[in-house]
């Protein structure tokens, strides 16, 4: 049973930073993509950062490219998203996702495990 939990979200003023976590369990993470999204109110779930579990893969959303961090200890099975020089337009609930395979899609729909969210907001 494959299960991902995230934390470390909360509310923080403009050019703070937050570290989300997500713990995983249920699988091991020979070949996969862990990625984080994000969905605002009335907007569509987005991709903001990737990484591949069997190293040398990362990828990150334009909006977010050079102040948001991801990386991966998969000896602790979990995956982290240091969010830097934080901006109201980044507030948004923060899901961390998986999926099978190199990080060749931003697309949600190929990713077929998620987490329940945490939320971020930016004042």
């Amino acid at each position: 049973h494959v299960q991902l939990v995230e934390s470390g979200g909360g509310s923080v003023q403009a050019g703070g930073s937050l570290r989300l976590s997500c713990a995983f369990s249920g699988f091991t993470p020979s070949s996969h993509c862990m990625g984080w999204f994000r969905q605002a109110p009335g907007k569509e779930r987005e991709h903001v950062a990737r990484i591949y579990s069997g190293g040398g893969g990362t990828y990150y959303a334009d909006s977010v490219k050079g102040r948001f961090t991801i990386s991966l200890d998969n000896a602790a099975h979990m995956w982290f998203l240091q969010m830097n020089s934080l901006k109201p337009e980044d507030t948004a609930m923060y899901y961390c996702a998986a999926g099978t395979g190199y990080c060749y899609s931003s697309v949600p729909g190929a990713y077929n495990h998620w987490g329940q969210g945490t939320q971020v907001t930016v004042s």
